[in-house]
């Protein structure tokens, strides 16, 4: 496959930085260039903001407040609330520019590209100049003790940090498990080329890439696109899954994530595909109705890590495992039902407190893809009731064999195994 990338930057109106990543040979090869202006005429977004008495008054980013009950951080983003809502296919933001359209406020300035990054309009993490003076990111709320202790109940900080958005392609019909293999190369190495460039901002301290697909998650936007943030602070499921990671090296001197995936291959019972480089398994407890968590077989922390042969491999068992996730549901007729899901890419933090190892320099955060779906059966939901949300205390409405079981009925679980002997979406053989 080839890996040959054009990377092009430049900056909105208002001062966001947009770049494209292109495998079109009319890219490649300079014959169709990119145009870089942005013709609306926006506002600077740090330009002060006129008060209710009209007074202009300096521009303040988002802020964020430590919950004393949880000790997490809950970033307050008022402003998301008038961000765009379902807009009809042809006033999509997120498509390319269409010179004669009426509908003139879409992101993209070109008129076609292959995948873009940009930094969200409406962000719910953001640096404002002169707002965040240290830019180390927040400590741990144990880690300082105010004069007055009280002052631990009311801790805030500045949000200070990076959301982008990433769209997989200009056709706002299609989805990424549409895409020719070598376009989700392109957003795989687009993935790497930003948790890169937000790792190394003063202040972030984790980058997180994701994918909401479908109305049913909650997506706003049906165009397809991802998002990648940079966050001040470790998250809670990253604390909570190296706080689990030392413990079990503590106990046993062994690395979680890597023993899990070992374990997954010694018994196969839930590997629902593998290939040179990667395998797919529902975990031993998954929560969600459809969950499937993809990891390299070497010792990776972050995506900017992979070599090309793992990135290559990448692009196509994703793609596959996209493709059975859209037939893992059908109606009483047999048509696949879309798949709603999440797919979240777990990384090494790239703050000092992340960083941590086993003594043989694995990564106890190691890389993995997590894809889960709240769909449990045809027009039925997973809500996050009661139990789930008032006291975090999971209930699963299936069992992990049982998913994977559905996925063997889907193909077969080794790449490299004939096309033909793959089954078609209610599990009879094509």
């Amino acid at each position: 496959m080839s890996t040959a990338r054009r990377r092009t930057a430049t900056r909105l109106a208002d001062g966001r930085e947009l770049i494209y990543f292109d495998d079109s040979p009319e890219f490649l090869s300079g014959e169709r260039e990119h145009r870089l202006d942005d013709p609306r005429p926006l506002a600077d977004r740090f330009s002060p903001v006129p008060d209710a008495d009209g007074v202009p008054q300096p521009f303040t980013g988002p802020q964020m407040r430590r919950d004393p009950l949880t000790g997490d951080w809950i970033p307050l983003a008022s402003h998301r609330m008038n961000r765009t809502f379902l807009p009809a296919a042809d006033s999509c933001p997120l498509c390319p520019a269409r010179p004669d359209a009426e509908y003139a406020d879409g992101e993209i300035p070109d008129t076609h590209y292959d995948v873009a990054v940009f930094e969200n309009r409406f962000p719910s993490l953001m640096r404002v100049p002169g707002q965040d003076a240290d830019g180390q990111g927040v400590a741990a709320p144990a880690d300082t003790v105010p004069d007055d202790p009280r002052d631990l109940l009311e801790v805030a900080a500045p949000a200070a940090g990076r959301c982008e958005v990433i769209c997989f392609s200009s056709d706002h019909r299609t989805s990424v498990v549409d895409l020719p293999v070598s376009r989700i190369r392109t957003i795989v190495d687009a993935w790497a080329d930003r948790t890169t460039a937000l790792g190394a901002e003063a202040g972030i301290q984790q980058v997180f890439c994701f994918e909401n697909r479908g109305r049913d998650i909650g997506v706003t936007l049906p165009h397809p696109h991802g998002q990648i943030y940079g966050y001040p602070y470790l998250t809670p499921r990253t604390e909570r899954l190296l706080d689990q990671a030392r413990v079990y090296r503590e106990r046993t001197g062994g690395n979680l994530l890597r023993d899990i995936l070992h374990a997954e291959q010694a018994s196969g019972e839930r590997v629902v595909l593998r290939s040179e480089h990667w395998t797919a398994y529902v975990p031993y407890a998954a929560r969600w109705p459809v969950e499937v968590h993809l990891a390299p077989h070497r010792d990776v922390g972050t995506i900017p890590e992979l070599t090309d042969s793992e990135r290559d491999d990448l692009a196509v068992i994703y793609r596959e495992l996209l493709r059975r996730a859209d037939a893992f549901f059908v109606e009483s007729d047999g048509t696949p039902i879309e798949l709603p899901y999440i797919a979240a890419w777990h990384q090494m933090p790239s703050s000092r407190a992340g960083r941590t190892t086993t003594d043989d320099g694995a990564p106890l955060a190691r890389l993995h893809l997590e894809l889960f779906s709240i769909l449990r059966a045809p027009g039925k939901l997973k809500y996050l009731a009661g139990s789930e949300s008032g006291m975090g205390a999971w209930i699963s409405d299936t069992t992990p064999e049982r998913i994977a079981a559905r996925f063997h009925q889907l193909g077969p679980v080794d790449l490299s195994a004939s096309p033909a002997s793959a089954t078609t979406a209610n599990g009879a053989h094509a």
